[in-house]
């Protein structure tokens, strides 16, 4: 179908998970859709091996587990490695039966807490109060104070982590009304604490570890797990099997910050202690631009590689920096290393897909400046170079307003 022609589709996207057990714990924009997965997953055979190596929120590895498969991903960031496995872990009966017993003690404790919440732990987070209020603030101190406090099985810990931080995102002023996090429109001068607003938050916590465990308690027929390691050097990690399917949607090259939406998640379970720490990791990761990555982008300079694309992306890194004004060089190394880094991928990729195997890119498309940068048309001669045969690309759907921008699919088998 011509692109002209697609449509948003958005049960295409991350808002088909809401709701699809263990898949709807934690929203992220970026993450894609279930039915995707489930779709490409669902014509193998059972203990079939499936990697993803760009795991996000674990979406491929939970649904390669839910089909019977062996699904396996990894991630440069650790919080995301120990969502993915909390997300495809087994849980055992008396466990869960256990850390039900144990919510209802910790909001009690939290509810004591109340009242000298501001003697209590809070991250660092960046103008902590445009988040939440100050009663929602106190009751999220509260909570993580009991939360540390009780003695749970580390499994049971980490549902309840995984069910505080749906609380910390469900009761905050973030808005999501389009592909990245925004602000309500609140008054936050008053300071003084709404024991309401706090005992509603209590109220709220309890009933996202009722979800979360009674959705943990779905029995995975298969296996998962997630690593830490990074998708430039995957084949390098002695965790990882061959894989029959390489299925994944990487950062695209949009200079969107993946970092940013995790950032309360992961102050609040201490993944992050200060501002630097985010930019740290974003700059480890492919299209990685948050804090200091930015800064080290325009110092960053190609190793030499060729690349088989290198002539269409010449010119249009020039009409970047033509029509960027001070942006302009900026932009143009940042696409200029994003596919650097992906080509790296693709040759690991290579070595890891096995003999007969097929890998599936799912990939948007981007404008700097009206420049379109086709991504998927990179993607495709990178993969012909690596020695993917029969690379094909197929339009998915269309993304937003912006007439220029589809999201594809890029396929290709390991001869």
């Amino acid at each position: 179908m011509p692109p002209a022609r697609q449509r948003q589709n958005a049960h295409l996207t991350h808002k088909a998970n809401a709701g699809v057990g263990r898949h709807g714990w934690l929203r992220l924009t970026p993450a894609y859709s279930v039915r995707l997965v489930r779709d490409r997953v669902n014509g193998l055979p059972p203990n079939a091996v499936v990697t993803d190596p760009f795991s996000g929120t674990g979406t491929t590895t939970l649904a390669a587990a839910e089909h019977g498969c062996a699904g396996q991903s990894l991630d440069v960031n650790p919080f995301l490695v120990w969502l993915g496995n909390v997300k495809v872990r087994h849980y055992p009966t008396d466990t869960l039966t256990f850390t039900r017993g144990a919510v209802h003690a910790i909001c009690e404790q939290a509810e004591a807490l109340i009242g000298d919440a501001h003697e209590l732990w809070k991250p660092k987070l960046h103008k902590i109060e445009r988040w939440w209020s100050p009663g929602t603030l106190a009751a999220l101190k509260a909570i993580r104070h009991a939360l540390d406090q009780a003695d749970l099985p580390h499994e049971g810990r980490d549902l309840l982590d995984l069910a505080f931080c749906r609380t910390v995102i469900g009761a905050s002023n973030a808005a999501f009304n389009h592909q990245s996090m925004s602000f309500k429109d609140v008054d936050n001068t008053n300071t003084l604490v709404d024991m309401d607003a706090s005992t509603e938050t209590i109220r709220q916590f309890s009933g996202d570890c009722a979800e979360v465990l009674d959705s943990a308690a779905m029995t995975l027929p298969g296996t998962g797990k997630v690593v830490l390691s990074d998708s430039r050097g995957m084949e390098t990690s002695g965790a990882l099997e061959p894989c029959d399917l390489l299925l994944t949607s990487p950062p695209y090259v949009n200079r969107m910050s993946y970092i940013r939406e995790l950032r309360p998640y992961m102050y609040w379970l201490r993944f992050l202690d200060k501002s630097s720490d985010a930019g740290e990791l974003d700059w480890q990761a492919i299209g990685g631009t948050w804090g200091v990555a930015t800064s080290r982008l325009n110092e960053w300079a190609s190793d030499g590689r060729t690349l088989p694309i290198d002539d269409q992306m010449r010119d249009v890194r020039a009409l970047i920096e033509r029509d960027g004004g001070k942006n302009g060089p900026l932009l143009s190394a940042y696409v200029a290393k994003y596919f650097c880094d992906m080509q790296a991928h693709f040759e690991a990729a290579f070595k890891h897909v096995k003999s007969g195997g097929r890998c599936s890119y799912i990939i948007g498309n981007s404008t700097f400046y009206g420049h379109l940068v086709p991504a998927e048309q990179w993607y495709a001669a990178l993969m012909r170079d690596i020695g993917f045969a029969d690379v094909e690309i197929s339009t998915i759907r269309k993304r937003n307003s912006n007439k220029a921008l589809y999201e594809y699919e890029v396929t290709g088998l390991r001869p």
